[in-house]
């Protein structure tokens, strides 16, 4: 049988995830062909904004690559536009003069952003934010230029300007309407995300109307319909979007704000459909995925001519991390004279939650701080649930998972959505564990994909998988690969490293197929790590792999500027030292000049531009408290002034700082050393804890002072300051050669469990090996600020090279 001619004119979310449903019901039945505007493969827009705040890169938000493309034989045309369709030969041509036919015919052009008609809208500095293009152009103005304006306090406008901010921008946020994000938000939740924003160093002027964009050739400042003024370098719109229908309209399908469809996504001309942002159904064009998924599935049944099921529209929810604040928003939640609402605020942890009751129904809620409930509620407003079915206010209470009571996934019918930007169900998270074998959260995100748009939904994705596995869920997970980019684990990567002599990032990846050409921040900056501590002597550390602060050495702050922390060995200073520091912070107008608990100066509110000359003049080396390395070495006083100290901390402080210090390890390394059991330095809480008693010193490890407060355990006695030195350095290079990237030693200990260390570590011989190889690692290591102070090229590598998020 002849393989009808499916075509679709755009190669966005909706319009790829219907190609997708297609092929799950028959792979067989249609010859697919799609056209792209833009030159890249399917991505996730929703995360558009990580791109910009460097984040991730194109790749990490990539949904399908061009493998998927091959492996599904789907002819894919990019960087092409369709220019006209004709409906009578049922044929399409694009702007470069290609003629395709078709059987069936889907549009899913999208939307396209909206420009406000200003005088001034076509200077240079001006952008919308809506593709990979956008975000191109915004981190490169945010090189030169320094401040931005955004128009727009919705969504879109929030994430541009968070983004800017992580870029080094000034931002002003302005915002036509009293409060801010006023579509998913009701004024409280808005209120109390204006303040958290407002002190991440965003600048909101609300109320205002842009009335010109003001300069020359380029941008230089907005002027507003009351008369006043700001400047900025760069102006952003993210005043909304408009379904992109223009294509339709020239070729004869019927629209209105949107291109017509009924509920089996028909337009008006036989063997054309729309889904997505593009359509509008029962006069409602929807923006936000889960609908354009739901259409997707429609219309790939209604193609195989499978059922009649209707698309009926959408209960329309959002659930969001705006700029590191949950929020959850569904349905109408701005309520009538006759609805009643619940509200609880808790001032102190800064939740507030409302539910909008009508006819004892929720019709509407609103989360902020503690979205939870979100699941929940959202399943009672489309099962229409009477309220008097629920305990009184306990969902919006938040003790849906209190004692006694089910957790939400063992309460969830098997066709309850878990994963509603992709419309992925309990039921089919479920039947894909069983029937495909999966063990671990990362295999039923890359099988399912649920979880894998926004993200909001990864917790109960996690929770469901422990459910259905029982008990030998933890189990699998402790063994899962390190990223979804890959199967392989972290000890089988390093051992393939070492067996085939792997030298490179891409050489790896290509080697151990990846599933993804360029990785992920997952697995870059770990492989960059296994490869140099397989190869300390060969491996050029790739630049392009380290996190944005391991890069920069220097912290990212909330506002875009970067704190600096130089060393003090031991937390001891000097006079010279303390002088320069005092100039530096002088100099460049540091706003705070602060001590850390590692008894360093921080000196935190640094521009980026001037790292170079600040540390070039402050003529110390780097803390590292920005990477993950060997931190600060902690001391008290010691016996050399302290009338308790049985040992001299401050010098073996000194000592095993200077010997250890930028040693890359696993995840950040803080240690101590106290010269006696009073513990004045805290040793009992770091990573290798040191404290003197009478005869000798104690060495604790596996300590952690952070969110997961752990005390150290007691690995050794030992009597000199050089067995001292050796044992740290045995410790050092067996959690580097054996701990997985981004793993605390609190966990590392807890993982191959104290014992089992204490058993390698206690040969003499072992120990003399390990600190053999962690001295060809030392030798290796130099103060990355020597080389770039006075190289400009350097500088610019540092700065630009690939952007991976800050943790």
């Amino acid at each position: 049988m002849k393989k009808k001619k499916l075509v679709l004119i755009g190669n966005g979310m909706a319009g790829v995830r219907c190609i997708e449903e297609v092929i799950k019901l028959n792979p067989n039945q249609f010859e697919i062909t799609v056209i792209g505007e833009e030159p890249h493969p399917n991505y996730n827009r929703i995360l558009l904004s990580t791109v910009l705040a460097g984040d991730t890169s194109l790749e990490d938000i990539t949904i399908n690559d061009w493998q998927w493309y091959k492996e599904n034989n789907i002819e894919l045309f990019t960087g092409q536009k369709v220019q006209e369709i004709n409906t009578a030969t049922k044929s399409v041509i694009t702007d470069k003069f290609i003629e395709i036919n078709y059987d069936e015919l889907i549009i899913a052009t999208g939307s396209v952003p909206f420009i406000l008609p200003l005088p001034g809208a076509d200077k240079e500095g001006v952008t919308a934010f809506r593709d990979i293009k956008d975000c191109e152009r915004m981190i490169n103005a945010s090189k030169n230029y320094k401040k931005a304006a955004v128009i727009g306090g919705g969504l879109l406008g929030l994430e541009a300007a968070r983004g800017l901010l992580n870029l080094g921008m000034e931002v002003d946020v302005i915002h036509i309407e009293k409060y801010l994000m006023e579509r998913q938000l009701d004024p409280k939740a808005s209120k109390l995300l204006e303040e958290e924003l407002t002190k991440q160093g965003m600048n909101f002027l609300l109320e205002k109307q842009t009335k010109e964009i003001i300069g020359g050739d380029r941008v230089e400042g907005l002027r507003f319909a009351d008369g006043t003024e700001i400047t900025a370098d760069l102006v952003v719109m993210a005043v909304g979007i408009r379904p992109n229908v223009e294509l339709a309209k020239i070729s004869g399908i019927e629209t209105n704000r949107g291109i017509v469809v009924n509920d089996y996504m028909q337009t008006s001309i036989p063997h054309v459909y729309a889904v997505g942002e593009c359509a509008e159904h029962r006069e409602v064009a929807y923006g936000l995925v889960a609908p354009l998924y739901e259409q997707g599935q429609v219309l790939a049944n209604k193609l195989h001519e499978l059922d009649d099921k209707k698309y009926e529209g959408s209960v329309v929810s959002t659930k969001l991390k705006v700029s590191g604040v949950d929020v959850f928003s569904a349905g109408e939640f701005q309520e009538d004279v006759n609805d009643k609402s619940m509200q609880i605020y808790d001032e102190y942890n800064n939740i507030y939650k409302k539910v909008v009751i009508r006819d004892s129904k929720v019709v509407g809620a609103v989360l902020y701080g503690d979205i939870n409930d979100g699941t929940k509620l959202l399943q009672m407003m489309q099962k229409q649930t009477l309220i008097s079915e629920m305990a009184p206010l306990s969902f919006v209470q938040g003790q849906s998972n209190g004692s006694g009571e089910q957790s939400i996934v063992a309460s969830m019918e098997m066709d309850d959505q878990v994963c509603g930007c992709n419309g992925i169900t309990k039921g089919m998270i479920v039947e894909a564990i069983k029937s495909n074998g999966l063990s671990s959260v990362s295999e039923v995100k890359s099988c399912t994909k649920a979880g894998t748009s926004c993200g909001g939904c990864s917790p109960l994705v996690s929770e469901l998988v422990k459910e259905t596995l029982g008990e030998s869920f933890e189990e699998t997970e402790q063994i899962q690969s390190i990223c979804e980019c890959t199967s392989l684990s972290r000890d089988e990567i390093v051992e393939n490293i070492r067996m085939m002599g792997l030298t490179h990032i891409r050489e790896v990846m290509n080697v151990l197929g990846w599933q993804s050409d360029e990785g992920c921040s997952k697995c870059r900056p770990a492989i960059n790590y296994y490869l140099g501590m397989v190869h300390p002597t060969e491996y050029v550390d790739e630049l392009e792999s380290r996190f944005v602060n391991e890069r920069m050495h220097a912290n990212i702050q909330k506002d875009g500027t970067y704190s600096v922390v130089p060393r003090m060995y031991g937390g001891v200073t000097n006079a010279e030292e303390l002088r320069r520091i005092a100039d530096v912070a002088e100099k460049y107008e540091v706003p705070m000049v602060k001590l850390t608990g590692g008894q360093r100066i921080d000196l935190l509110g640094i521009k980026k531009e001037d790292l170079p000359k600040v540390w070039e003049e402050l003529d110390m080396p780097s803390g590292y408290a920005y990477g993950k390395a060997i931190r600060t070495v902690k001391t008290c006083v010691g016996s050399e002034f302290c009338r308790f100290g049985t040992q001299n901390s401050t010098q073996m402080g000194i000592d095993l700082e200077k010997k250890f210090e930028r040693l890359n390890t696993p995840a950040k390394v803080k240690m101590s050393v106290s010269a006696c059991p009073r513990n004045c330095a805290e040793s009992a809480i770091k990573d290798i804890g040191i404290v003197g008693v009478s005869d000798g010193w104690e060495l604790y490890i596996g300590g952690n002072g952070g969110t997961n407060l752990r005390a150290g355990d007691l690995l050794c006695k030992v009597k000199t300051a050089d067995e001292v030195i050796q044992w740290s350095g045995a410790i050092l290079q067996y959690y580097r050669e054996t701990g997985e990237y981004g793993e605390r030693t609190s966990a590392w200990v807890e993982r191959v469990g104290l014992t089992a260390i204490g058993d390698v570590l206690a040969s003499e011989e072992v120990r003399s090996s390990l600190n053999e190889r962690i001295e060809v690692a030392l030798a290796t290591l130099k103060d990355p600020w020597k080389d770039v102070v006075n190289d400009e090229d350097k500088q610019h590598k540092l700065y630009n090279s690939y952007s991976l998020t800050t943790v």
